[in-house]
Order: C-alpha cells, then sequence, then structure tokens
C-alpha cells in the first residue's frame, strides 16, 4: 500500500513548550515540529525563524507578548524554507523593521523560493494554518554578504545590540543548504542553528550540501555552546547533550551520504539507492518524528550529490509527486 504522501495524514496538532534557556534566550519548540528562537533585550527582541504562516506566528507572538512588550525588530531567516520564513509579516505589526538572511538565502529565495512555497505548502497542510494569509515570498531587508566558507572566504558577520545582549549571525559553512545562517548569543553560550542541527527528529536534506555538511557541524561543536535550540528537537540544555545532537545530526548526514556514494558506485537506479540506503538508516533513525516523510527525499539528493550533482535539483510540487509514487509507492 502507498504510504499517504510527505506528512498528508499528520493532522495532529503537538504540544508547544516556550521555555527560558537564559537570562535573555527563549525556545519555541513543538515535539519535532520546527522550532523557533526568541532573544529578548532591555531594548529589542529578535526571532530566529519566523514559522510558516503569519496567522501562526501569531501564536508565537502571544508567547512572547506573555514576557516582554519590547518592539520584535530583527527576524532572521536561518534559511530559505518556507516553512521557516513566510510568517515574518506578522512581526510588522510588532515592530519589526529588518529581516536578516545571509547572501546565500537570497539567492536560494530568487532561485528556488515560489516553487518551494507550492512544495512545501502541499507536503504540510498541518504546517501552513492560516495559508491564505501569506502575502507572498518572504524578502530580507537586510543581507549578510559573501563569506562563502567553502572558497575559503571568512564569513561575513553581523553583530546586533538588542540592549544587554549581543547576537553574533553569521553562516558557519554549508549544510542543510548553502545559506545556513545561526544566531549565537556567546556571553549566554546559547546557539540557535536552524535546521543545520536537528535532534530524535527526520534531517531533511533534500537541498542539502551533503559533503560539506560534517565539517560545518563541527564548527559549531568549536563554540562550546551550553544550550542549543535545534530545527527539531527539543532543546539542549548542557554542553554534552550539545553534542548528543550535533552527534546525531552527522550520524544521519554521514549515514545518507555514505548509502548513496554506494549505491551511485553499484550503478544502481533509485528505487534500489532506496531499498539500499534503508539497510542503514531503518535500525538506527526508522523510529523517529518525520522519518519517512524526509527518507524519500533526502535519498533523492544523496544519490544526486553522489553522481556529481552539487547544486540540488529544485523541488516542485509535480516532481515531489513523481518522486514519492516511485520510492514510496
Amino acid at each position: 500500500m502507498s504510504k499517504a504522501f510527505a506528512s498528508q495524514a499528520d493532522l495532529a496538532d503537538k504540544k508547544i513548550t516556550f521555555e527560558q534557556l537564559s537570562p535573555h534566550c527563549w525556545a519555541y519548540t513543538a515535539e519535532g515540529d520546527p522550532n523557533s528562537g526568541v532573544i529578548i533585550g532591555d531594548d529589542f527582541i529578535m526571532v530566529s525563524d519566523a514559522t510558516a504562516t503569519p496567522a501562526m506566528a501569531r501564536d508565537l507572538i502571544q508567547q512572547i507578548r506573555k514576557v516582554s512588550d519590547k518592539p520584535i525588530k530583527y527576524v532572521l531567516l536561518t534559511h530559505y524554507h518556507a516553512v521557516r520564513v513566510l510568517g515574518a509579516s506578522a512581526y510588522f505589526a510588532e515592530g519589526a523593521t529588518e529581516i536578516i538572511a545571509s547572501q546565500g538565502t537570497l539567492e536560494l529565495i530568487r532561485e528556488r523560493g515560489a516553487q518551494d512555497m507550492q512544495s512545501e505548502m502541499e507536503r504540510f497542510p498541518r504546517l501552513f494554518r492560516g495559508a491564505e494569509s501569506v502575502p507572498g515570498l518572504t524578502w530580507p531587508s537586510m543581507v549578510i554578504g559573501g563569506g562563502d566558507a567553502v572558497k575559503g572566504e571568512k564569513p561575513g558577520k553581523l553583530s546586533i545590540n538588542l540592549g544587554g545582549v549581543v547576537v553574533q549571525i553569521w553562516s558557519p559553512g554549508h549544510g542543510h543548504t548553502r545559506g545556513d545562517t545561526i544566531a549565537w548569543v556567546e556571553e549566554e553560550k546559547v546557539l540557535f542553528s536552524g535546521d543545520l542541527v536537528e535532534y530524535e527528529a527526520g534531517v531533511y536534506t533534500g537541498d542539502a550540501q551533503l559533503e560539506e555538511w560534517p565539517a560545518t557541524l563541527e564548527a559549531l561543536r568549536a563554540l562550546k555552546a551550553e544550550y542549543i535550540v535545534p530545527g527539531r528537537g527539543e532543546a539542549m540544555k548542557g554542553n554534552a547533550d550539545v553534542n548528543k545532537a550535533l552527534d546525531y545530526t552527522k550520524r544521519w548526514v554521514t549515514t545518507l551520504f555514505q548509502a548513496g556514494k554506494e549505491a551511485a558506485a553499484a550503478g544502481m537506479d533509485l528505487k534500489a539507492a532506496m531499498a539500499h540506503t534503508r539497510k542503514s538508516m531503518d535500525p538506527v533513525f526508522g523510529h523517529v518524528f518525520i522519518y519517512e516523510h524526509c527518507l524519500p527525499f533526502d535519498v533523492s539528493r544523496a544519490y544526486d550529490e553522489a553522481k556529481g550533482i552539487k547544486n540540488p535539483r529544485i523541488w516542485t510540487a509535480e516532481r515531489d509527486m513523481e518522486m514519492w509514487k516511485s520510492l514510496q509507492g
């Protein structure tokens, strides 16, 4: 029997947790659904990852307003995926004047943002509650230029003082996408990683740079964070648990890519590559949230990259369905 497409059968709401990690940093998590981070200064607030729709962003805003009435001046896009960015317009009424992204993320929005928006809305209907409130693509107003670590360049870095707390923003390297951007509160050792790091949830790699991702994770490890808000999964507290999340993500990425390389070298077709990958992935990760959703997209990307396709092919709603019928039918 064919599995329901992506997360179309996932209709149960998740329990939302809004918890304080340090004097200025908060985590907004939801049992494996996409997370957001909040940094509350004496003067301004920053939100890392805007949520999928303005209607869903207002749920986060409601939580913030229980603890602070400061303007939510800054919204950080850790990458371009629709489920992370399309809620940004809700923050304008709360004082937002800057939407921040890396140059790589801006390029990806230009290149494939419209296709990604349609694709993700069909994959995750529950996560796009109030989709009619989305005014269109989210465009950054403040872009952190250059700094491609893969080319040996020093990453562009932005420091923002929210009043009593400074947030450092930069791209540590390629991984989940080629535009991944983090927020780092050094004084409190809190890292907001976006989907570069996940924990006990599916690691979506459909638009990834798998070869470079492990080195990027090691760059994050070198920060010696005491707290991390991953893209999915619970906020991790204590450096040992931060490293558990880094290790989890690294194991997923390396196991997946190794299987993709083996499949490509053996001349397997994509369906055979999926079966081969399951042998190493299912026993370790088969139990986690959105595993069956992520795996066919992940195998497709690993197989492509192993065959030399460095720039991920664009996912469209039509390509999604074609691939799904082939691999999960």
